[in-house]
């Protein structure tokens, strides 16, 4: 499957978008694979909390989903940056097509990409992204007892970031991250971000867990 993907980005363009945290990466994933003509082969890990989006299309759309994506992770506060290949050489386009590897130090792969059989699109995504994992719990606990929601899972990125994905129908959704939002606050803990995307695209949706 990785030969034929390596295949596939060199007849392509590739557009690297380096996002400072999961969530704002996330959103910005969805941006840009709402854009047309682009594909997402996966979000990296720099083994620190920012993370590599890493889409393949023709020049001119990879070059504007990767503006838009770049643009909205910066209004949400994170720091943003993207750069483009033309043409990458074929081992470039293997490296971007690579399996996740495992991260036994933080228990989780280095890498997210499309998977089989992906969260319902139907439903909404909500996102909360915390420094520190007490507070993350808490929130969690909150959430779900908040609102009529399915905890997605836990993602952890290092630098004690951690993100927790939520789904259900958008105004549970809202409510449920609006109580997660609250329980950081009072615990004083550190949030990053707090958002819902009313409907996840399918390609975002196949890189989330399951």
């Amino acid at each position: 499957m990785n030969s034929h993907a390596a295949v596939g980005v060199g007849r392509s363009s590739l557009a690297l978008l380096e996002v400072s945290n999961l969530s704002p990466a996330f959103v910005a994933a969805d941006r840009c694979a709402k854009a047309a003509g682009v594909r997402i082969l996966g979000v990296e890990s720099t083994d620190g909390a920012a993370q590599c989006i890493k889409l393949a299309g023709s020049a001119g759309a990879v070059a504007q989903a990767a503006e838009s994506g770049v643009v909205l992770a910066r209004r949400m506060g994170a720091t943003a940056f993207w750069s483009w290949l033309a043409a990458p050489h074929p081992a470039v386009a293997g490296l971007a097509t690579q399996p996740p590897n495992y991260n036994p130090l933080l228990e989780v792969y280095d890498a997210r990409v499309p998977r089989e059989h992906p969260m319902e699109t139907t439903h909404a995504l909500g996102l909360l992204e915390t420094q520190g994992l007490v507070a993350a719990l808490h929130a969690t606990d909150d959430m779900l007892k908040a609102a009529q929601v399915t905890l997605v899972g836990k993602e952890k990125i290092g630098a004690a970031y951690v993100t927790i994905m939520i789904r259900g129908d958008v105004a549970a959704v809202q409510a449920a991250i609006a109580a997660g939002r609250a329980a950081v606050e009072r615990l004083g803990g550190k949030l990053i971000m707090a958002d819902v995307i009313a409907r996840p695209h399918p390609e975002l949706a196949a890189l989330l867990p399951k």
